[in-house]
């Protein structure tokens, strides 16, 4: 029988007006890939966090033991001396260090004070050896990719002795490729015996990795699973996640699509600092009303770069082509003429550049649209109140309140405010990049139904996603990307992973 390596009882922890944990039970076997599954806002991150010290002892109740041991972690440090280190979902790299930097930021190869840079950099090419990254120490961590990025934050984790390795949504920011070289790290690091826990909501990477499965629902424990014993579907996992059978991923709709509603045409953008380099060439294509047109492609394939350039030129230099809207040429020099001309942008980063988390939900909502409840530069209170609300209740909002500070929600439901924020401003044309990155199949689930019901109002919707799965079961046609071109444009009907697989490493069309 395998050591229990750590032990967290009765956990229990709360928020002003909210019980973000109740009674919470946690066993992690030593030698062992344990995940930890729920829906946003079921608890797992709070959960992680206090047992990595975020939330010092006595901001909680229960008992947390480490190799038999009962730990009352002031702070992260004192968590990280006993070997419980947490790569958090936004990597804490600082992209002017090297990496070497990076990795022994507080943890410096020093002696009276004077750091050995010798050792730093030997240490350093031990460790990325050891990750399986080929870089050298030197490298500035701002010009690796996000899989790198992933894979040194790794590495600065097997710096301190980690004997348990906490890992939030480790590839939620990660194509395929590097998504399973991340998995493979951990298999193998579990093979050298150490322990793992692993929050994703990536249903399939965790089937393929995790010896068993614990499930959060509303901040309390539901059930343990063992991979080994059981066989344990995808489907059963999401029962104990969403407390109910989910038997299709996708709702269903009936497309009703009119005539072309928005087109681009000969698209051309410059990198913003290399200028000589070209981030997207000569893109065409078009969005019908009703439509919801996919775009894939590979990391670094122009996605994104695209969408922003056409929202208000935010993102580029040297920016040429045509923007038609209902068969008129348009101008969108900057975001408040985009926004003018009906046209949103829900951007990936919702933390970054969607929200402004210290601000409450009521506040966010209408930030785009301000224009809509002001009189003479005043702002009317209550009718935001009445449009927020409105809202709240339209997009299911969990919260207690739109008074609530948006930082304090889970991911599924910061989603839902800025969606919200959008179609307050009542766009025509919707571009969703990356609409459900991090959120749970049951928070996709009702994104998808707002998606399918803006479409059947007569928006355009431009959807970009990593996820293959979601391109194809919610788009009506698709447009696929590799190195700044469209390489490729296929219907529905014809579409398969397999294909456009193929348009995603074709260089032109």
């Amino acid at each position: 029988m395998s050591k229990i390596i750590l032990e967290m009882r009765n956990i229990t922890k709360e928020f002003p007006g909210v019980k973000a944990l109740q009674n919470v039970n946690l066993k992690i076997k030593e030698g062992e890939i344990h995940a930890l599954c729920g829906e946003n806002g079921a608890g797992k991150s709070t959960l992680m966090k206090v047992l990595s010290g975020v939330y010092p002892h006595g901001s909680y109740t229960g008992d947390i033991l480490f190799n038999g041991n009962v730990c009352k972690f002031k702070d992260i440090k004192q968590s990280e001396e006993l070997g419980i280190v947490i790569i958090h979902q936004e990597l804490a790299l600082i992209p002017y260090l090297s990496i070497a930097e990076n990795i022994f930021l507080g943890n410096e190869q020093a002696k009276n004070g004077i750091i050995n840079w010798n050792e730093t950099v030997i240490r350093t090419r031990e460790l990325l050896k050891k990750v399986g990254l080929n870089e050298s120490p030197n490298t500035k961590t701002a010009n690796l990719g996000v899989g790198k990025q992933q894979l040194t934050e790794i590495a600065k984790a097997l710096s301190k002795n980690v004997k348990l390795l906490i890992l939030d949504e480790p590839t939620a920011a990660l194509n395929e490729h590097d998504s399973e070289n991340l998995l493979n790290l951990l298999l193998e690091l579990k093979k050298q015996g150490m322990s793992a826990i692993i929050i994703s909501h990536k249903l399939n990477e965790i089937s393929k990795v995790a010896d068993s499965i614990t499930i959060l629902r509303d901040g309390q424990t539901v059930e343990t699973l063992d991979m080994k014993k059981d066989k344990i579907s995808e489907d059963r996992i999401i029962k104990g996640m969403v407390g109910r059978e989910l038997t299709n991923r996708y709702p269903k709709r009936e497309a009703k699509i009119g005539n072309t509603i928005f087109e681009v045409k000969n698209w051309n953008v410059f990198h913003p600092l290399h200028t000589n380099q070209k981030s997207i060439d000569n893109v065409n294509f078009h969005i019908r009303k009703g439509e919801i047109v996919g775009i894939a492609g590979l990391m670094g394939a122009g996605r994104t770069e695209l969408a922003m350039s056409i929202f208000g030129k935010s993102y580029g230099k040297k920016i040429t082509g045509q923007i038609y809207k209902d068969n008129k040429e348009i101008h969108l020099n900057n975001v408040s003429q985009a926004i003018e001309h009906g046209i949103a942008y829900v951007s990936e980063d919702r933390k970054g550049n969607g929200l402004i988390l210290m601000d409450d939900i009521k506040q966010n909502i209408t930030l785009a649209s301000l224009n809509k409840i002001t009189n003479k530069f005043v702002i009317n209170k209550n009718q935001e109140i009445i449009e927020s609300e409105q809202f709240r209740e339209k997009l299911k909002i969990k919260t207690p309140s739109i008074h609530q500070k948006t930082g304090n929600l889970s991911g599924g439901n910061q989603q839902k405010v800025v969606l919200s924020k959008w179609i307050f401003s009542e766009p025509d044309i919707l571009i969703l990049d990356e609409p459900t990155r991090g959120i749970d199949v049951g928070a996709k689930y009702e994104i998808y139904t707002i998606i399918n019901q803006l479409a059947l109002d007569g928006k355009g919707i431009l959807v970009i996603s990593s996820e293959l799965p979601e391109i194809l079961g919610i788009c009506d046609r698709v447009y696929v990307m590799n190195e700044g071109r469209i390489t490729g444009e296929v219907s529905k009907e014809e579409a398969t992973q397999e294909r456009i697989m193929k348009y995603m490493t074709k260089s032109r069309v």
